[in-house]
């Protein structure tokens, strides 16, 4: 089993910056992937960014400018800095790994309110 825990959300002026944190934890675990989604009110998640297993990276296209996905290997830990923030970021943004364990999995983090005011 793998555990995702975020930190690092709140609540920021537009224009402001924030840096979101994920670390993963457990025992005999292999991670693939590692990643950002967000979900707001009334909408669906939506990918924000990622690490592909190749080791590449994804962006969402319209947040590539501000946004900036970063990991340190070492603390199995996936990083996302989210610059000029604006008021339709307002989301929570959970974190996600897919990692092989016993099996191949997707494990899901328990997910941070980032609120953006205008």
């Amino acid at each position: 089993q793998v555990q995702l825990v975020e930190s690092g959300g709140g609540l920021v002026q537009a224009g402001g910056s924030l840096r979101l944190s994920c670390t993963a934890s457990g025992s005999g675990f292999t991670i693939k992937s590692m990643g950002w989604y967000r979900q707001a009110p009334t909408f669906q998640r939506e990918l924000v960014a990622s690490f592909t297993e190749d080791g590449g990276t994804n962006y969402a296209g319209s947040l590539k400018d501000r946004f900036t996905i970063s990991r340190d290997n070492t603390k199995n830990t996936v990083y996302l800095q989210m610059n000029n923030l604006k008021s339709e970021d307002t989301a929570v943004y959970y974190c996600y790994a897919i990692a092989f364990t016993t099996y191949k999995g997707m494990y899901w983090g328990q997910g941070t309110q980032v609120t953006v005011s205008s």
